[in-house]
């Protein structure tokens, strides 16, 4: 089946490019593995400050998932892989440490709408548009469409495109603030919001984004236990915890 997803990095910036055009972009199951792995491997590059996603052509960012793949799927089967599966590595994108920028450069449908809604913003094209057509192929949206998305659009319009298959257009997404600017070249300004990140505390940033997930309810636990986590490994506590694990003996904790 074909699909890939390419990851290149520059300048503290990376690259997550769809790459099946002959398909408008829609995800297989090999782009979704591609995808898990991308991530973890962003997650450990102290060098990357911030993720660009982008695709091939300017028809459609992604057309959601390919058909053939899921259609011959038995009940179970799909619930229980694809669509648990899809879920699942759609929220370690939406988890990265690092920020993440959707480049919207043509239409974004079903699967498609939802790995944009996983990243911390999105730019898109003046003629693009956003959809969930899943009822009108018999299914529902199952990489999040009804749940992530209900925390970025008001409740009615996600009604009006999960019930009704209105779609979505770039200045009316501009104004309801699911997209943070609409472009002619949404890739330059992409990069150029992501450039801004040179001035910022890499640290900082991150911590943020942990802090506004916990506030939204995204994987909130384990945001709050990362939080903790990382404020109290600074400690002197822990240092001395740990070096008296290693002399054996009775740790004398400084309470700092």
């Amino acid at each position: 089946m074909t699909g890939t997803i390419h990851l290149t990095a520059e300048g503290g910036i990376a690259t997550l490019r769809l790459d099946n055009p002959a398909k408008l972009n829609a995800f297989t199951p090999d782009m979704l593995l591609q995808l898990a792995t991308h991530c973890d491997a962003l997650d450990r590059d102290p060098g990357v400050r911030a993720v660009l996603l982008v695709a091939e052509g300017d028809r459609a960012f992604c057309a959601g998932a390919d058909i053939k793949a899921w259609a011959p799927l038995s009940a179970a089967d799909f619930a229980r892989d694809w669509v648990r599966d899809g879920h699942r590595i759609y929220d370690r994108l939406a988890r990265l440490s690092k920020p993440t920028i959707a480049v919207l450069q043509g239409h974004a449908f079903g699967g498609g709408l939802e790995l944009a809604a996983a990243c911390d913003i999105r730019v898109m094209a003046p003629g693009a548009t956003l959809a969930l057509p899943e009822t009108q192929v018999g299914i529902v949206p199952g990489w999040s469409g009804t749940q992530r998305l209900a925390r970025l659009l008001p409740e009615p319009v996600l009604k009006e495109m999960a019930l009704f298959g209105r779609r979505l257009s770039a200045d009316r997404a501009l104004a309801l603030g699911f997209v943070a600017e609409v472009a002619d070249a949404p890739l330059q300004v992409a990069r150029q919001i992501a450039e801004g990140l040179q001035a910022a505390s890499p640290r900082a940033t991150e911590v943020a984004k942990y802090m506004i997930h916990a506030a939204v309810g995204e994987d909130r636990d384990a945001m709050i236990d990362a939080l903790g986590s990382g404020m109290i490994s600074a400690s002197d506590d822990k240092a001395e915890g740990v070096a008296a694990f290693a002399e054996k003996r009775k740790p004398a904790f400084p309470g700092n």
